[in-house]
């Protein structure tokens, strides 16, 4: 049995004394002690939800621009390794067409290449 005045406590707060069950009840708290109704006690100002909404903007713009960022940094990185696998393929090309026709062909053939790259870009 609950005594009158602990409605306003927390739980653990309770004396012994108070929460010793009857004979015929499990001792078990059933319902949690409330305090009075105050529906408005939870409102907030116009101002403050507004300042709070603004700060919350401010952040996930700052989030947006971190995002950005770091994912700008991992195309780079992406298109750098990418770059360096066509320049290696290329060289190894050159080198295979080196082994079966004459160096200055070759540098020919190289020279034709690049030009028709810079012609299709």
């Amino acid at each position: 049995m609950v005594h009158h005045l602990t409605h306003c406590l927390p739980y653990f707060l309770y004396p012994v004394t108070l929460i010793r069950p009857t004979p015929n009840t499990t001792g078990k708290q059933w319902h949690t002690p409330r305090g009075a109704f105050r529906p408005t006690s939870n409102l907030t100002s116009y101002a403050s939800r507004i300042s709070a909404q603004k700060s919350a903007a401010a952040t996930k713009s700052k989030e947006r621009e971190m995002k950005a960022d770091k994912e700008e940094e991992r195309q780079r990185k992406i298109q750098g390794i990418k770059d360096r696998r066509a320049a290696k393929e290329e060289k190894e090309r050159y080198e295979k067409m080196a082994e079966r026709m004459h160096r200055k062909r070759v540098e020919r053939v190289r020279r034709r290449e690049k030009r028709n790259k810079l012609l299709k870009s």
